[in-house]
């Protein structure tokens, strides 16, 4: 089975596409507007892009009306946005989050979560939440869509600061992951979370790489 996306039609009943990279990261993203309303939504077109400094990105797609998300124009007109970690434990308050609520409504409320203060950036973070960046916001990069819904944001951010609760450590100090469950998006309605974990180190590689890999002095 093959076929060309947008010029042929899907072979499939539903389109693999957005269920062959996976599994992806959520990037439970927060904000404040200029008039000071928090905002809070997860995006799965989420991933870090290099670490020194760290820098991470999001896309997020247009409404099919032509309006752009919140979190993007927060983003651009304040500077800054925040990335709060999604996990099992909060998977009903991320889905609530989800929802296509209209200007003017706190996502914290609706997904029953609390605000916690940042540091640099203006808007809160989830309390709820086991680790956290501060992003100071880049630019965006808009791409044209096939569609009105196609149209994409793809906005870059570097994170300037890192929040982690000492709770969520193992006691060699990294990030207890089979415990925290991170939350991952699997493409349909499918979601999963991290219950397994395994080790694989590169070959010959020199001891400073191996250290970059495994994080020391990061």
């Amino acid at each position: 089975m093959h076929y060309a996306p947008g010029q042929e039609p899907c072979p499939l009943p539903y389109s693999p596409f957005k269920s062959c990279t996976v599994p992806r990261p959520i990037g439970w993203l927060s904000t404040v507007s200029r008039d000071g309303v928090a905002n809070l939504a997860p995006y799965s077109q989420w991933q870090n892009l290099t670490f020194d400094p760290p820098m991470v990105m999001f896309a997020a797609n247009q409404y099919s009306d032509g309006r752009r998300k919140h979190t993007v124009i927060n983003a651009e007109e304040t500077g800054w946005f925040v990335w709060n970690m999604a996990t099992y434990g909060l998977r009903d308050a991320v889905n609530i989050s989800a929802a296509e609520w209209p200007d003017g409504v706190d996502e914290f409320d609706k997904a029953g979560v609390t605000k916690a203060a940042c540091v640099d950036a203006p808007g809160p973070r989830v309390a709820e939440s086991p680790c956290h960046f501060e992003c100071r916001y880049l630019s965006t990069h808009r791409f044209r869509g096939s569609s009105a819904h196609g149209w994409v944001d793809v906005v870059y951010g570097e994170v300037a600061r890192i929040h982690v609760n000492d709770a969520a450590l193992t006691p060699e100090g990294k990030i207890d992951i089979l415990r925290l469950r991170p939350l991952a998006r699997l493409g349909y309605y499918d979601y999963t979370s991290v219950t397994e974990v395994f080790e694989m180190r590169i070959p010959g590689a020199s001891e400073m790489t191996a250290a970059g890999l495994e994080g020391k002095g990061s």
